[in-house]
């Protein structure tokens, strides 16, 4: 538990306020897919149908479908206003994993989908370390 507690620590003294604005854009861009998602799942059915290499029950597409446009909405609203910043990018990550080895694994890799997933990945990674930071409601709640 210590070791967590230092890891916590170091992210919370480490972390600069351009910082900040890269996490609230990125917690706007998912909040951005979440709603995309929500508003043409037909679209991300359609997505993950097409993986031949994968096949899934309706009932696990509902599921699945129901799941990424929940945690894209409410992990990236929190994540903008940076309220449970770790644990919103830490349930962020197995579906940008997913998105990135299962959907991803058999296209090109000149496809912009890709790197825009590798990105998002080592974003949240990085917030998962440094956490929320001084622009945040974490902080402000922190401080009263």
């Amino acid at each position: 538990m210590s070791l967590l507690n230092k890891f916590c620590t170091w992210g919370d003294h480490h972390h600069p306020a351009l910082l900040d604005c890269l996490r609230i854009l990125l917690g706007v861009f998912l909040l951005l897919k979440g709603i995309a998602f929500m508003q043409n799942t037909t679209y991300l059915r359609d997505i993950l149908v097409q993986q031949n290499h994968i096949s899934f029950s309706s009932l696990e597409l509902s599921i699945i479908i129901r799941y990424v446009t929940f945690i894209h909405m409410v992990g990236g609203l929190l994540i903008a206003l940076g309220i449970l910043t770790r644990l919103s990018c830490l349930l962020q990550l197995p579906v940008l994993f997913a998105a990135l080895f299962i959907l991803n694994l058999f296209k090109s890799p000149v496809n912009s989908d890709l790197w825009l997933t590798i990105i998002t990945c080592f974003l949240l990674i990085i917030f998962m370390v440094t956490g929320s930071g001084p622009l945040s409601f974490d902080r402000y709640l922190k401080d009263l």
